[in-house]
């Protein structure tokens, strides 16, 4: 599938910065399930220092930093990419034999995705966690039916409700309230994996989704999206990862669907927020979060089998700390 994404991001700032910097993670990732053709990065105004590289998970991230004073600061980030579906071999091999695998004896090979094990900023290992995610790992039971059935209970259990938490409500709390968006399914997804010792992943990312009969696509209306990746270590060709989305029930091989766009992993959305960052002066500010995601190919794509859900909370797009002084606030 070819698709286009455009994620506009606006700064509107009273009294004006004076300095900032900023981090953005914009640019979608190269896969064997995605392919990016073109992207831009558009900064105004136009900062005094941009640097682009690789973080610690292979995500794409620049550095901005602006000098001057500046009432309003507008990123752009326009990419496209080509998705495609794999199909995904088979996977046998049993939750509890995994589980071992990251349990810590001498002189064990270390194996990177242990990382993907421990407790997070955003997401705790909690004895709540594990009660929630234990109904699904019967003994002996595979990882990949494990976590198919726990993605399915979150899907089923949880109301998605836009504006019902703010971007760092706890995961525990989302959980007692039983509704969320899509970054905390994700967060109480990977909350109940990592507390009864699984290796998971954050995804963050965009998803496609089509006007209903009638209706007219609004430019602007779409918002970014958040999945699992599970370790699935009996993959073959290097690949161990497959792709969970509580929110709308689907799951892949490198992605939840073709129709989705992945752009950045980490431990949870501390690691991979779009946009971050310092900034000084600006007491007061408005941000504004726009994206659009096109498909570009002249075929239109199935009507899918269950309602598709983005992540509404705009607000939690871009991230920055103000800095007055001796005071800081999170933006």
């Amino acid at each position: 599938m070819h698709l286009q994404v455009i994620h506009e991001t606006r700064y509107d700032y009273a009294p004006p910065v004076e300095v900032a910097q900023h981090m953005a993670y914009l640019q979608p990732r190269n896969s064997a399930s995605q392919q990016l053709l073109r992207h831009t990065l558009q900064v105004e105004p136009r900062p005094a220092q941009e640097t682009s590289a690789l973080d610690v998970y292979g995500n794409r991230r620049t550095f901005i930093s602006l000098q001057n004073p500046h009432a309003e600061l507008c990123v752009v980030a326009t990419s496209t990419v080509l998705t495609k579906h794999r199909a995904m071999p088979v996977s046998v091999v049993a939750w509890e034999q995994v589980r071992e695998r990251f349990r810590y004896r001498a002189d064990a090979v270390y194996d990177p995705a242990a990382e993907f094990v421990f407790a997070s900023q955003h997401v705790p290992r909690h004895p709540e966690f594990a009660a929630y995610a234990r109904p699904s790992f019967s003994a002996g039971a595979s990882l990949f039916e494990g976590a198919s059935d726990l993605m399915h209970r979150i899907h089923r259990d949880f109301t998605y409700e836009s504006q019902s938490t703010q971007i760092n409500t706890p995961a525990l709390e989302a959980m007692a309230q039983r509704k969320g968006v899509c970054q905390d399914f994700a967060h109480i997804m990977l909350a109940c994996l990592r507390s009864i010792g699984l290796a998971a992943r954050y995804a963050s990312g965009y998803l496609l989704t089509e006007p209903t009969p009638g209706t007219v696509r609004l430019v602007g209306s779409d918002a970014s999206h958040a999945w699992v990746s599970v370790l699935l270590p009996d993959l073959p060709g290097g690949d161990r990862w497959c792709d969970f989305d509580p929110t709308n029930d689907r799951w892949g091989w490198g992605l939840p669907g073709e129709d989705y766009v992945l752009l950045a992993i980490g431990r949870d959305y501390a690691d991979v927020s779009p946009i971050r960052g310092v900034i000084h002066g600006g007491a007061n500010h408005q941000l504004t979060v726009a994206v659009t995601v096109t498909r570009l190919d002249a075929a239109k794509p199935a009507a899918p089998s269950l309602p598709l859900h983005s992540q509404s909370q705009v607000q939690g797009q871009g991230q920055s700390q103000s800095q007055n002084q001796n005071q800081s606030g999170a933006a």
